[in-house]
C-alpha cells in the first residue's frame, strides 16, 4: 500500500511540474491534457483527468502546490513588521510582505522556474484566475497584510481603490513573470537578485498605493 501510495504521489507530482510548465510557456488553454501526460512521462493519455479532473482542477492543484511554500515566507515578514510594534508599520512595510513572500518563494525554487509565468497566464482568464484569489483569500497571514496596509493608506474612493488593487497585482505577477523569463532565457535583467528586484516592486507598487487622486474640476470625479 506504500509503495502505491508513494507512486501516485510521484506520479501526481510529476504531471503538476509538467502541467506548470507547458501552461508557463504555452497557455492554459493552449495545452492539452494528453501534451501534459506526454511531458509528464506517462504512457496513459488520461492520467491527468484521472488523477486531477477538469483542467480547472488541475490549475488549482498547481497553485496550492506554491501557497503553503508562499504562505510561509509571508508569516515571516509579517512577524517582522507586527515585531516593529502597533502602529509604528508604513505602508511600505506591508507591500514588503506582499512582494517578497512571492519574490522569496522564487529565489528558493532556483532557476529556471516556472510559476510567475504560470500566475501571469492564469491572470488573463477570468475564470482562472478566480482560483487564484479564492485560494490566496484562505490564508490568514494575508488577511493580516492587506488590513495592515489600509490602515496606512489614505481615504480612497471605492473605484480609485479598487483600480489600484488591480494595477498592483498586475505589476507584481506581470513583472515577477518577465523577471523568470529572462532568467530562465539567460538573458540581462535590470535587477541582479530577486531581493533587489523585489526592492524595485516595492517602491513601484507603494507609489500606486499612496499616489494622489486627480479630480476632473467640471465634473467633480476621479479622471
Amino acid at each position: 500500500m506504500a509503495t502505491r501510495t508513494a507512486r501516485v504521489n510521484a506520479t501526481r507530482e510529476q504531471i503538476l511540474t509538467a502541467a506548470e510548465r507547458l501552461f508557463a510557456e504555452h497557455g492554459v488553454y493552449a495545452v492539452s491534457n494528453r501534451q501534459v501526460s506526454e511531458a509528464a512521462g506517462q504512457g496513459n493519455n488520461a492520467a491527468v483527468g484521472y488523477h486531477f479532473g477538469t483542467k480547472a482542477d488541475l490549475v488549482r492543484a498547481i497553485v496550492r502546490k506554491h501557497a503553503d511554500q508562499v504562505e510561509r515566507q509571508r508569516r515571516r515578514f509579517l512577524a517582522e513588521v507586527e515585531g516593529t510594534g502597533e502602529g509604528t508599520a508604513e505602508a511600505r512595510d506591508w507591500v514588503g510582505c506582499l512582494v517578497r513572500s512571492l519574490t522569496e518563494h522564487l529565489a528558493a525554487l532556483g532557476t529556471p522556474t516556472w510559476y510567475a509565468r504560470f500566475a501571469a497566464q492564469v491572470m488573463t482568464d477570468p475564470a482562472l484566475r478566480k482560483i487564484m484569489r479564492e485560494e490566496a483569500l484562505t490564508s490568514p497571514a494575508l488577511m493580516r497584510v492587506l488590513e495592515g496596509l489600509r490602515r496606512c493608506l489614505p481615504e480612497l474612493p471605492a473605484d480609485v481603490r479598487a483600480e489600484r488593487d488591480e494595477m498592483a497585482s498586475q505589476l507584481l505577477v506581470h513583472m515577477c513573470a518577465q523577471r523568470e523569463r529572462a532568467l530562465a532565457e539567460n538573458l540581462p535583467t535590470p535587477r541582479s537578485t530577486w531581493h533587489d528586484a523585489a526592492t524595485g516592486l516595492i517602491d513601484a507598487i507603494t507609489a500606486i498605493w499612496t499616489a494622489p487622486v486627480t479630480r476632473d474640476a467640471k465634473e467633480g470625479r476621479t479622471s
